[in-house]
């Protein structure tokens, strides 16, 4: 099996693949089962993206591997933004990304694409992003939109502010600086999460949403992997992350409607199905338009949904089935339960694969 990342020495995957699964909610790194015969398909697949994706990458390219093995798949988890501008500019086969292909980059050229064609977002990968903390003898924290907003714009500043407290009764709270951690980087989660508060508490957060964290707060870090690192290593913190990473952390109760709710995978999933595909797009582009007011019961509207970006046609047909042969098998319900099983996602729907199937058919 060959596995590795664009630009490190196989030597060093190990040591890379070990950090994927530390950051992942369930130990155990097995690749994904599968009772496909070995395909007639070979060369070198790159793709570049979202960190969140990072622990389900590792899984998927092992297995997709395991039954091609002439070919090897690289998976460089920079981030969303990095990975969308890799693959835009052709560094990058497909990108991973927490967020869609926006305007702009649609109305641009993708130069590993053919000419005049398009990239098409393909979603692969649900999950709830937590609110996690590391705050001593706070256990079940309880937190609403609107008092999220305010810690992470600055607004609240200390663990004991009255609009936690009152949400929180019989909670020891103490009087010390809430530590705030967020992105650095170009971030997909950074839209999912901006794009939950702007909906849900706009008389707080005042930013729109975006991919870059819009306050001067804090601290930042890189990736999941930095935030995570960021927030254990630091008394009285609070960041938001995709779940994969949270492990080690403790994860607040999202008020969602009249009940506070604890995170869950189902409760993210619950919300995507209940979620149109966005219009104004390409045919086979499944950018998910998510509703963030989503109150029903057992519901997590603070979820993010990962494409894999990939051409509508390629310059390369070679290029083009490499691409749609490793997507066709991240959404076979093996792959996907081995993405649960490591990083805590939730499957695809049946209709949703369906789709997404249907659209890496029309891929060329």
């Amino acid at each position: 099996m060959k596995l590795k990342r664009l630009g490190v020495p196989v030597a060093l995957l190990a040591a890379a693949a070990i950090s994927l699964t530390a950051c992942a909610s369930n130990e155990g790194s097995t690749p994904a089962t599968t009772t496909a015969k070995p395909s007639n398909l070979s060369g070198t697949l790159n793709g570049i993206g979202s960190s969140a994706q990072g622990a389900a990458q590792t899984v998927w390219a092992a297995g997709f591997q395991q039954a091609n093995p002439k070919v090897t798949v690289n998976y460089d988890p920079q981030g969303s933004g990095a990975g969308r501008k890799s693959f835009i500019s052709g560094a990058a086969d497909f990108a991973g990304s927490d967020a869609a292909l926006n305007t702009t980059e649609l109305a641009g050229t993708f130069a590993g694409c053919a000419a005049g064609a398009k990239g098409i977002d393909l979603p692969v990968y649900i999950s709830p992003i937590a609110i996690a903390y590391n705050v001593d003898g706070v256990k079940d924290l309880k937190l609403d939109a609107d008092t999220i907003a305010g810690i992470f714009s600055g607004k609240i500043t200390t663990w004991d502010d009255a609009k936690i407290k009152s949400q929180n009764s019989g909670a020891t709270l103490p009087s010390a600086p809430i530590t705030v951690v967020h992105r650095s980087d170009d971030s997909g989660t950074t839209q999912n999460f901006t794009d939950y508060l702007a909906q849900n508490a706009p008389t707080v957060w005042t930013a729109p949403a975006a991919q870059t964290f819009p306050f001067q707060v804090g601290d930042a870090a890189k990736g999941t992997s930095g935030v995570a690192d960021a927030t254990k290593n630091a008394k009285n913190s609070i960041t938001y992350i995709d779940e994969s990473g949270s492990a080690g952390l403790s994860i607040a109760q999202l008020k969602v409607g009249d009940t506070y709710t604890k995170i869950s995978a189902d409760g993210a999933a619950k919300v995507v199905a209940a979620s149109p595909i966005a219009s104004g797009r390409e045919t086979n582009d499944l950018a998910i338009q998510i509703n963030r007011k989503d109150t029903s019961t057992g519901a997590w509207p603070l979820v993010l949904v990962s494409y894999i970006v990939a051409c509508q046609q390629y310059k390369d047909a070679a290029k083009a089935d490499l691409v749609k042969g490793y997507a066709n098998y991240v959404v076979s319900s093996d792959a996907q339960k081995a993405a649960s099983d490591q990083a805590g996602s939730a499957p695809l729907s049946s209709d949703l694969s369906s789709k997404v199937g249907k659209a890496i058919a029309s891929i060329k």
